[in-house]
């Protein structure tokens, strides 16, 4: 492991960390308050997924919508035009809704073949960028100066490893190179993120055993085809469903590989200080190496 102790963290002239957690309880703000002090440099999953691994899917999509539009497709196959996906790391409609959700097309849904195949396309972007996450932390260092590393990694990186295998690549490969710390939300944060979810439903991705059981499950409770699904009713019936997936996931990647942080001690971090001094503490209150 990377740090033996508190003392190590502490000392450690380049402190590396890997934030995992559900979307919502702090991983983006915390990396962007230590990106802020300048010192750390901040790596985030989704915006490489979205620039280096989805951007062409994302491209050939809105390309094949415009060229059924006349004056469109003429600017397009002159070249007089280009199309490219704007992601920030605070920012990542692009993604999400070419990701999009299942169901009746006339609702803004996708076939569920189509949506599939897109979930298989992120899911190896996902795995691909978690991956190269120790080319960024060399790279940050040798071509930046960065001496601290942050990796903000997706809710969905759960669905794509096993906790259980020491084997693992990602877990593994993730480990070797950084502290993976899990921020764990409490019974409030969990209601509050439903709640949110419910009041503007974004698409997810998932497991693939576990989108294939809760489609079946959602047709076999409604009586509805395929192509009568509200895509948003259907994600909406999923969420919670996926979060009691994901929960028991996270905690096995924390108890093998890293440590816990309580999303209410995240929340309390102003600046590098007081990161680095929660995650001492929590190295010393779990008396394991990390």
């Amino acid at each position: 492991m990377l740090y033996q102790s508190a003392q190590d963290w502490r000392d450690a002239p380049h402190k590396r960390v890997v934030l995992f957690a559900m979307s919502g309880l702090g991983k983006t703000h915390v990396s962007t308050t230590l990106r802020d002090t300048g010192d750390w440099f901040h790596y985030s999953i989704d915006y490489r997924i979205g620039t280096r691994y989805m951007g062409e899917y994302i491209v050939d999509s809105c390309l094949a919508a415009a060229m059924d539009h006349p004056y469109l497709r003429e600017m397009l196959l002159h070249d007089a035009i280009y199309i490219a996906p704007n992601v920030h790391t605070h920012d990542l409609t692009a993604v999400s809704t070419y990701l999009g959700k299942p169901g009746d097309t006339a609702r803004g849904g996708l076939p569920i073949d189509e949506y599939t195949r897109r979930q298989a396309q992120f899911k190896r972007a996902e795995e691909q960028a978690l991956l190269d996450t120790d080319h960024f932390i060399r790279r940050a260092e040798r071509v930046y100066g960065y001496p601290h590393f942050i990796c903000d990694t997706g809710g969905s990186i759960c669905e794509w490893v096993d906790p259980h295998n020491p084997q693992d690549p990602i877990l593994s490969a993730l480990s070797q190179a950084a502290l993976m710390v899990w921020i764990r939300g409490a019974d409030d944060h969990t209601e509050e993120l439903i709640r949110r979810f419910d009041k503007a439903p974004k698409p997810m991705a998932y497991q693939p055993e576990f989108l294939s059981r809760v489609w079946a499950d959602y047709l076999s409770e409604t009586g509805q085809a395929p192509d009568q699904v509200d895509p948003d009713a259907f994600i909406r019936w999923t969420y919670a469903q996926a979060l009691a997936h994901r929960q028991p996931r996270y905690a096995a990647m924390a108890r093998a590989w890293g440590i816990t942080v309580d999303a209410s001690d995240m929340a309390q971090v102003e600046d590098a200080d007081s990161f680095t001094d929660l995650i001492a503490r929590t190295l010393e209150s779990a008396g394991k190496p990390a």
